[in-house]
């Protein structure tokens, strides 16, 4: 019961536990591999404004689990990232864009637009992309 309350309070415990694994795996990466993915992470999360804690976490998992394989392959940073790191970047997000509070944005236009021109918004649910 307290748990419950507490976490309404803090967010989730579970996630709280998840990013803390995340980070600590990241801090075990070899000193390049570990630079790469911090300024990753520092973009990914700026960029992807991400509202959804499991969204963001399972994004953080991938990206550690494949950093770790390349490291763990011994696989150049270029050769993860390529040429140009905020097409990565960018890519890798689409990947995670339920969580973007973009969407839930998007959807609210569509349904104030919908009203505004008579239309029942709730008719059927449009896919926003």
């Amino acid at each position: 019961m307290a748990a419950g309350w507490i976490e309404q309070l803090t967010g989730s415990l579970e996630d709280k536990r998840r990013y803390r694994q995340y980070k600590a795996r990241t801090e075990q990466l070899p000193a390049n591999y570990r630079t790469a993915i911090e300024a990753l992470d520092r973009y990914l999360n700026y960029f992807g404004a991400i509202s959804k804690g499991d969204i963001l976490l399972a994004m953080l998992e991938d990206l550690i689990d494949l950093f770790e394989q390349s490291a763990a392959d011994g696989t150049p940073i270029r050769e993860i990232v390529g040429e140009d790191p905020v097409a990565f970047a960018e890519t890798f997000l689409q990947n995670y864009s339920d969580g973007q509070w973009i969407n839930k944005e998007r959807a609210r236009l569509i349904r104030a637009i919908e009203r505004a021109a008579g239309e029942d918004p709730e008719k059927e649910e449009r896919s926003v992309r």
